[in-house]
């Protein structure tokens, strides 16, 4: 099965990327498009899921935009790699756990190629790493299915400024913090974004 690999240089803003997304879902259920993986960076923007609470807003002045994935509020924003999908599980097994399996293993070994050491936990969804004895989060992930057809995505912290997580709950967890690849090994992850479609594939194929 081909899979479109879509690079966005520029930031790309978040409703353009969602609209976008929704139509190549709609494409690909009626069979005139194929599937997606897209790379990108947003603009800053505060986005809040499906079980998104309003408690998890601390300061009040920010603007919040609610969409149609799972999870609850994040931050996306320079720094920041964002990997977009539009996957028709019609073609595999009709299982998310399964397809969330795929992306949670993608990125655990994307990241060990850089020597970061992750996991994945089934209360806590994203990934995660530990540096001195403390849970971090680096990764989170959010998902949508219509139609058997996966779509939305996950992010990576790579070197984006982590002080806007201070104006939220991120993804509604307290007492966990939220870090960035950079603030774990200070090294170039250029090739990041190569390695992650690399290892989607393949783990979508199997």
């Amino acid at each position: 099965m081909k899979i479109e690999i879509k690079k966005s240089i520029k930031p790309v803003n978040y409703h353009d990327a969602i609209k976008f997304l929704e139509k190549r879902v709609d494409k690909i259920n009626k069979k005139q498009a194929e599937e997606l993986i897209w790379i990108l960076e947003h603009p800053p923007v505060f986005t809040a899921g499906t079980s998104f609470n309003k408690n998890d807003v601390l300061d009040k002045s920010i603007e919040i935009i609610k969409t149609s994935r799972g999870g609850k509020i994040t931050w996306h924003g320079p720094g920041q790699l964002i990997c977009y999908f539009a996957i028709n599980l019609n073609n595999r097994r009709r299982d998310i756990r399964k397809f969330l399996n795929i992306i949670e293993n993608s990125i655990i070994v994307s990241l060990k190629t850089f020597g970061i050491i992750s996991y994945s936990d089934r209360k806590n969804i994203g990934i995660w790493t530990k540096l001195n004895n403390k849970e971090k989060k680096i990764a989170a992930i959010g998902i949508k299915v219509k139609k058997w057809i996966a779509y939305h995505g996950f992010s990576i912290n790579i070197k984006n400024n982590m002080s806007n997580y201070k104006k939220i709950i991120p993804c509604g967890i307290k007492n966990k913090e939220i870090i960035s690849l950079k603030k774990i090994k200070n090294q170039n992850y250029r090739k990041l974004s190569e390695i992650i479609i690399k290892n989607l594939i393949a783990n979508l194929q199997n």
